[in-house]
């Protein structure tokens, strides 16, 4: 997601929570968990949770949440304020740059960490790309080229572990062509062999960049690849599968 985005999605976000909450505050004094919430209700529920994502690059701390939550709850209620957001929105994007930026640095330092660490392991192999390939287990069939359709399964997850996306979990594997996706798995894959296994420790530079692809995968971030390749199919115009985290950024 470019930067620039960011704030007009926040601020769509919150263009429709005051549409969906012109009511008083009578009918919300108590907020009942998650779990307790009528249909109605878990729906401005997850309304909420969809802005915070939206606002989540801007790292906001507990005095900032207040204030956003004091400018919705203005807004939704008619609260006539001094204060017009179009008027300020080149220091909201420069907020959203400069947040964003110090949020991918933070990645970036856990990452090499994580890099580091995992290029000592048994096996591993650190590469002047900054992928770390490890083989799980080795194939005999054939090694695909850049330019080759490949058939894979893959198991993605953040360096905390956090799973953004699996096509294990979903029981189906994705087919591809190889110069389709990220740089990581580019390379990485070309390393494999048809029914092999192998792990690909892939840093920001050769994945998503200081973007990332929020909500799922924050910029900077290092990600982690479990990939078992099925099969290797000759060059056909097929383009990757959409949705598929190794997708070209």
């Amino acid at each position: 997601m470019n930067v620039r985005r960011i704030p007009t999605l926040a601020l769509l976000a919150v263009t429709a929570f005051t549409l969906a909450c012109q009511k008083s505050n009578a009918q919300a004094q108590a907020v009942p968990e998650p779990a307790a919430m009528t249909e109605e209700q878990k729906t401005m529920y997850a309304l909420g949770l969809m802005m915070g994502r939206n606002l989540a690059n801007f790292s906001l701390t507990p005095a900032e949440v207040e204030l956003v939550k004091k400018g919705l709850q203005d807004s939704a209620t008619g609260v006539k304020s001094d204060i017009q957001p179009e008027t300020l929105m080149p220091k909201i994007q420069e907020l959203a740059r400069t947040r964003q930026a110090a949020r991918s640095e933070v990645e970036k330092t856990k990452g090499k960490e994580y890099a580091e660490k995992a290029a000592k392991e048994t096996g591993a192999q650190a590469l002047p790309s900054g992928l770390v390939y490890t083989s799980i287990t080795e194939g005999t069939g054939a090694s695909p080229k850049a330019t080759d359709v490949v058939k894979a399964h893959y198991h993605g997850t953040l360096t905390d572990g956090t799973v953004f996306d699996s096509s294990v979990k979903r029981g189906q594997p994705l087919e591809f062509s190889l110069d389709g996706v990220i740089p990581c798995w580019t390379e990485g894959v070309q390393k494999m062999k048809v029914g092999g296994k192998a792990k690909l420790v892939c840093p920001s530079q050769i994945a998503y960049g200081d973007m990332g692809r929020p909500p799922t995968i924050p910029g900077g971030a290092t990600l982690v690849f479990e990939v078992e390749l099925l099969d290797v199919k000759a060059p056909a115009a097929a383009p990757a599968a959409p949705g598929a985290p190794p997708v070209k950024k």
